[in-house]
């Protein structure tokens, strides 16, 4: 059986056909679906090029394919193509598939449809809430109030019908969102041995910490404001203005970059953040993180952030906000209101001033992040992905059986 994976993400596609990602859904991440089913098959939006970007790896290979929907960038480039898109969307699922839909996606909204007037069964799997992606400040667009609630509305509707889902918090986006079919909470993080720290880090027996200038590192996209850069740069500023010496380094990118750079310029801290862009996942990211001091993602939506769970698997302090799933993470003396960049610089002096919290942060978040070990989450998941097979091939028999 071929499982019809539909996601938001965008990929390029070489002349051979092959799909490739500078993110985390490389093969490797497909291939967690083989566990229960024979192919692959990922549908989402490409961008044709001659050969991958710099530090992109494969998605597609042994066993996964892909069905590329025609790309577009932002509801306009959608509202241009939306019959190219609609039309393929629909025909890269056969009969006889099983659908997973990773929500939230505009990609999903076309196809659930369809599928429910088929009597064709899916499942979701939960990674994002749509009412805090276009909350104020995340997303800007004339239309924010109105898509905020379009895609609030359909994401209930899609759960509610789905046979299964799978959540990547543990009871935040359950409550929002709920399922009446199976369900799990499962992270979508990939954590194998290596990506641990052996032991927790002791800053109050080291120099790093007393070292200047403090070394802090976020990792996140920059194609949308969500991860709220812009408020972490500003808080580099209030703190350079105290005299506190910082250097931000930056992982990722996207189309607000420049846009970023320029913000640093503007309040005079282009010397203390570095933008590395995207670097290949693994050893290079956590190379980056084993030589930070602080961990900051002041995100303003979030489902349950893969990138701090790894930073915690280094063993880094970490500094987040009350968004999404983040408070399933980290306590709440180690959080902050997304928008506030006063009260975030406060915490990063706070935590970066007391280097024995620094030392119980890094044991706890080290403790934490072995609960997201890969055998314990790929357990979980191959069951649930089994269960949807189950229920597939059972609805493909009532279904060939006139029932």
């Amino acid at each position: 059986m071929t499982v019809c994976v539909v996601m938001e993400h965008r990929f390029v596609r070489t002349p051979d056909g092959h799909a490739w990602t500078g993110a985390a859904f490389n093969h490797s991440f497909f291939s967690r679906y083989l566990a229960a089913f024979d192919r692959v098959r990922v549908i989402a939006r490409a961008k044709d090029v001659d050969e991958p970007p710099s530090g992109y790896s494969a998605a597609t290979g042994q066993s996964v394919e892909f069905a590329a929907v025609p790309y577009y960038h932002g509801p306009l480039g959608f509202a241009l193509k939306a019959n190219a898109v609609h039309a393929a969307v629909n025909r890269a699922v056969k009969p006889g598939d099983a659908v997973i839909l990773r929500v939230p996606s505009n990609l999903a909204r076309l196809i659930t449809p369809k599928l429910l007037r088929n009597r064709h069964t899916y499942a979701v799997e939960v990674v994002g809430d749509p009412y805090d992606v276009y909350a104020p400040g995340a997303v800007r667009h004339p239309l924010r109030a109105f898509f905020r609630q379009l895609f609030y509305i359909d994401q209930k509707r899609q759960c509610k019908n789905a046979i299964a889902a799978s959540y990547v918090t543990q009871s935040i986006l359950q409550k929002r969102y709920p399922c009446r079919g199976f369900t799990t909470d499962i992270s979508s993080v990939e954590l194998t041995p290596q990506a641990f720290k052996d032991e927790p880090r002791n800053w109050t027996d080291s120099e790093s910490v007393k070292s200047m200038p403090l070394r802090l590192l976020f990792a996140g996209s920059l194609e949308q404001m969500y991860k709220g850069l812009d408020v972490l740069i500003d808080a580099i500023a209030i703190l350079e203005a105290k005299g506190i010496e910082i250097e931000l380094t930056i992982l990722g990118d996207g189309k607000h970059r420049a846009e970023l750079e320029a913000r640093c310029r503007r309040i005079g801290v282009e010397n203390q953040v570095v933008f590395r862009g995207l670097i290949p996942s693994g050893d290079p990211v956590r190379a980056e993180m084993d030589k930070a001091d602080l961990f900051i993602l002041p995100s303003r939506t979030e489902g349950l952030p893969r990138a701090m769970i790894e930073a915690m698997a280094r063993a880094l302090p970490c500094i987040g906000t009350t968004a999404g799933g983040i408070p399933e993470l980290l306590e709440s003396d180690n959080m902050v209101r997304p928008g506030d960049a006063l009260a975030l610089s406060n915490k990063i002096e706070e935590v970066l001033a007391d280097q024995a919290r620094m030392s119980a942060m890094s044991t706890r978040n080290l403790n934490v992040s072995r609960d997201y070990r890969s055998e314990l989450l790929n357990e979980r998941r191959s069951k649930f992905y089994r269960q949807i097979r189950i229920i597939t091939e059972e609805t493909g028999l009532r279904k060939a059986n006139g029932k």
